[in-house]
């Protein structure tokens, strides 16, 4: 049951969650044909747009990794786990965010597996976001210097 969750559990799954969203992103490129569409732009533009997904990909490993080993130390309530929680949250609110009122709808790829996983991948933001947000505001209200 999900209400028998510890702070600490639920820091870890969220944190599994985030490094099996990096290892699936791997296939977005080839899903989505990146080769193809980023031949269209200029070198700079299409390597800039890799260097970009590459830092996103190992952020998002990392916050993984970080809430999987670390996650005794994201519950502790001091001043580093309080605003750790916080940038994640923060990072994944803005995600997000920025999957419906930023990205154009109308370059989303059509058919079902498409569908099914843009649905899979915005209930994890969904879940990323709620889950570090409590989890700041444990470390708020229960803050130690």
């Amino acid at each position: 049951m999900i209400s028998n969750i510890t702070p600490i559990q639920l820091i870890q799954l969220a944190g599994a969650a985030q490094i099996a969203l990096a290892i699936g992103s791997l296939a977005v490129p080839r899903l989505l044909n990146w080769t193809a569409e980023l031949s269209k732009v200029s070198s700079i533009i299409r390597q800039m747009f890799w260097v970009y997904a590459a830092y996103i990909l190992v952020i998002n490993l990392s916050f993984g990794t970080v809430s999987v080993f670390c996650a005794e130390e994201l519950a502790d309530h001091s001043t580093l786990a309080t605003l750790v929680s916080a940038f994640i949250a923060v990072y994944w609110i803005s995600r997000l965010l920025i999957q419906f009122f930023v990205l154009d709808r109308a370059g989303f790829p059509t058919g079902t597996w498409h569908k099914i996983g843009e649905t899979v991948l915005v209930s994890v933001f969904v879940i990323l976001s709620a889950s570090y947000s409590y989890i700041f505001y444990l470390n708020l209200i229960n803050h130690v210097n």
